[in-house]
């Protein structure tokens, strides 16, 4: 019975791998066909890679993309990991209803909070760039926070305290025993809101003005007449290069947590 249920676990874990995985895989196909059909295969060809280094309309909108989406992420991981130490010193009920709140722009659906933030700038502020980034590290620092509040729940106040009792300043105590406690929540937030960023469509699209395309944006308005082979090429490498990202990360978060462990085995000793 045991080996009949642990089968059934396995068979169930890779039908969902293989329904998450299998449009991606369609996707790389695609972008190494040479025919533009998505149902006929013409041959393997790199024309498609070559033609989308000299299309300027999806470089531009890649560009606008990648900056808006660092740039934010960036931005959202400061105020966020800043917010997070703010809450986490507060008294239980303060803590529970900012939590709550912190919770809305995360649960709130994207068409309501687009139309909000179209309508506040609408009125304070002309549509562009600058509303966009704004809107972006909006609902981007909620997922910073969630990301670090659990690192400082579980994080040792007690060597934080010693090092000021022992005349360490706040800045410095916090550079040096409270960020690399809380680094790998600091880290998943920055990319936790980098990929909300960069894959974000409804709030981008009610708060950008004319001009300013992403990639979101862009592929939204040639649905009509069809998506480029190009944007295959472009999503094949913008898998490949998130791929590597996350296990590099992985790995460096699994050497630190081995070295945190060796340690604490050594101290015991």
């Amino acid at each position: 019975m045991v080996r009949i249920k642990n089968a059934f676990a396995k068979f169930y874990l890779a039908l969902i791998i293989l329904f998450l995985y299998i449009p991606i895989l369609v996707l790389i196909v695609l972008s190494f066909n040479s025919s533009r059909s998505r149902v006929v295969w013409e041959g393997f060809t790199f024309e498609w890679y070559v033609k989308l280094f000299s299309n300027q309309q999806i470089l531009d909108a890649l560009q606008t993309t990648l900056v808006l989406g660092l740039v934010s992420a960036a931005i959202a991981t400061i105020i966020g990991v800043l917010a997070a130490l703010g809450i986490q010193n507060m008294r239980k009920n303060g803590y529970s209803v900012v939590m709550s709140i912190t919770n809305i722009p995360i649960l709130n659906a994207d068409i309501v909070t687009g139309i909000a933030m179209m309508l506040w700038f609408v009125k304070f502020l002309p549509l562009g760039f600058t509303s966009v980034l704004i809107a972006h590290i909006t609902f981007g620092i909620p997922y910073v926070i969630l990301s670090v509040m659990p690192k400082l729940r579980g994080m040792n106040v007690h060597i934080y305290e010693a090092a000021r009792d022992l005349g360490a300043g706040s800045v410095y105590a916090f550079f040096k025993i409270v960020l690399p406690q809380i680094a790998s929540g600091v880290v998943a937030g920055f990319f936790m809101a980098l990929t909300m960023s960069m894959d974000d469509f409804v709030i981008t699209y009610f708060t950008k003005g004319a001009g300013v395309n992403t990639l979101s944006t862009m592929i939204y308005g040639e649905i009509r007449k069809g998506i480029k082979p190009e944007m295959y090429a472009l999503s094949t490498i913008i898998f490949a290069v998130i791929l590597v990202i996350l296990i590099i990360v992985n790995k460096m978060s699994a050497n630190s947590e081995a070295e945190h462990m060796k340690d604490n085995v050594e101290r015991v000793r």
